[in-house]
């Protein structure tokens, strides 16, 4: 199971020209990846933005979204000329997992409704592919054709047509940040989907759950949750928030045995020490950060 850590690029009180160096700490400290989540009307750093400024302070590293919503993201040929262009500044190193999205805020805002998904999806990889391999044209030529299967590509979602995109269009799935039985469930539903599409190996099953740690551990993952997720989801992503040793250990042997592949680790506080206390605390529960 390969283990990276998120980028407080949506904690509210990041100091944001800091997401370079917590970027470079992480592939110091020998994490996986480096990764983001997504949303519009809320107090962050656009993600790919964010995943911009990780690439240039690093060089091994994945760069990952889970999730990137495309569900009001309505222009496609720009979201894929986004996407192809972080592949670039990587030297190949995106990971995009793709969601829909679900805060009503980002919808009304892009003037989108949330209906019509399946045509959307539909519409919108049909669209990626084409920019990503050379066959959108205008006065100069084509946009730059990406190598075969690049960026790489994950689906979220939690409907059978879900599991079935992630099978048949990427290199997997990716599960909620909490919720242990859903990611069982899932992971299920898209192995079973991934051998009836007659692909070769095995899908990738990549997660996320939420840590702090340190002085004032608990009191910080409490401010931050509620203000994430406000008093409706407060409890469910609070349960699953890791701020101890135990906790990290008992969680991700959990998360191991449910078929995660993957698990990026999210920051509720935004200081750069939270790096090195993580890269401890996984050693410490047996779980180092180059841990396959």
């Amino acid at each position: 199971m390969r283990i990276g850590i998120g980028l407080p690029a949506a904690v509210p009180s990041t100091d944001m020209t800091t997401l370079g160096q917590w970027a470079a700490d992480g592939e110091r400290g020998g994490f996986a990846a480096v990764g983001v989540i997504d949303r519009l009307v809320y107090d962050n750093v656009e993600p790919l933005t964010a995943l911009a400024a990780a690439a240039a302070r690093t060089s091994r590293v994945e760069l990952v979204t889970t999730v990137l919503n495309v569900g009001w993201r309505n222009n496609a040929v720009l979201l894929a000329k986004q996407l192809a262009s972080v592949e670039l500044i990587s030297g190949g190193r995106l990971t995009a997992g793709l969601g829909l999205g679900g805060w009503p805020d980002d919808f009304i805002a892009s003037q989108v409704p949330q209906t019509g998904k399946a045509a959307l999806w539909d519409a919108t990889l049909a669209t990626m592919t084409q920019a990503w391999t050379g066959k959108l044209s205008g006065q100069g030529g084509p946009m730059p054709e990406l190598p075969e299967g690049r960026p790489a590509l994950l689906f979220g979602g939690l409907v059978p047509a879900a599991f079935t995109r992630a099978a048949t269009h990427g290199q997997g799935w990716v599960a909620p940040l909490f919720g242990l039985s859903m990611l069982q469930e899932g992971a299920t539903a898209v192995r079973a989907a991934w051998e009836r599409a007659g692909r070769p190996g095995r899908p990738r099953i990549v997660t996320g759950r939420y840590f702090g740690l340190g002085d004032r551990a608990d009191a910080v993952a409490d401010e931050y949750i509620r203000h994430y997720y406000g008093d409706a989801f407060f409890a469910m992503a609070r349960a699953d928030t890791l701020t101890t040793v135990e906790q990290l250990r008992g969680e991700l042997t959990a998360l191991r045995e449910a078929g995660a592949t993957d698990v990026v680790l999210y920051p509720t506080s935004p200081g750069l020490e939270q790096v090195g206390l993580l890269a401890e605390a996984l050693h410490e529960a047996g779980f180092p950060p180059a841990h396959t």
